[in-house]
């Protein structure tokens, strides 16, 4: 492997990088096989054997070097505010954290949601730690960057639901909740630190909260955003097996 293309390699962990090219980087050998059966274009493949255990190390992005990495074309369609006619959709408004990102779409990936739509500020899908923190849930989930109070407003105009959790909401666990069957229903995720922005909050047709237990005693003063998305969606999923 040469020089030029590690350095190569080794840019796209910065975004503007992968702006630049188009390509992001899958690492280990689950998310390369993800990769590689997926419907995503892997551009070259690096494996320890062929390239060295220094050249490795000199291109991976984890602590310790995997066996395996990939190079991907990011998809052409990533900028899309279009709304699907019915179906169960996650808003991310503002999610700034790699790690949470990541959990969120393998929370996506596991309860089968339709697509997720994220505000232009929510960090980069593509970051290397949101990439190795989906297991392989980024080749399968639907994922594009979108306004979201315009996505959310297009929801209410087909006739739609849009979600979002706040401490002064229903009770999750006594609300009915649509899970999108007929028309689109929207789960707004808001900021780790801020919540659900004004903007997006003024489009929210259904204010939930996510009790604790015991009620009166609360303990931390709010959920994770990955754990809260996980709660939520659970309990959309479980209404719709009754």
């Amino acid at each position: 492997m040469t020089t030029a293309q590690i350095k190569f390699v080794k840019s796209l962990s910065q975004k503007k990088f992968r702006d630049q090219y188009g390509l992001f980087v899958a690492e280990g050998e689950k998310l390369v096989a993800e990769a590689l059966h997926s419907r995503f274009k892997v551009r070259d493949v690096y494996r320890v054997e062929e390239i060295g255990e220094t050249a490795m190390a000199r291109i991976t992005g984890l602590s310790s070097p995997s066996p395996v990495l990939c190079t991907v074309e990011r998809p052409v369609d990533l900028q899309s505010g279009e709304m699907p006619a019915k179906g169960l959709f996650l808003a991310l408004d503002g999610i700034r954290d790699p790690g949470n990102l990541g959990t969120i779409l393998r929370i996506a990936d596991w309860f089968g949601i339709d697509a997720v739509f994220a505000s232009p500020d929510t960090v980069d899908v593509f970051n290397p730690k949101v990439v190795q923190a989906t297991m392989g849930a980024i080749f399968r989930v639907k994922f594009h960057y979108t306004d979201i109070p315009v996505l959310c407003r297009k929801a209410r105009e087909a006739g739609g639901a849009v979600y979002g959790t706040f401490l002064d909401g229903e009770n999750l666990y006594k609300k009915s909740l649509s899970n999108g069957m007929e028309r689109p229903s929207v789960i707004v995720i808001g900021n780790e630190a801020n919540g659900i922005s004004s903007a997006t909050a003024a489009c929210v047709t259904d204010r939930l909260f996510i009790p604790p237990f015991p009620a009166d005693d609360p303990g931390s003063e709010s959920l994770n955003a990955a754990v809260a998305t996980a709660v939520t969606v659970a309990e959309f999923r479980r209404q719709s097996q009754e």
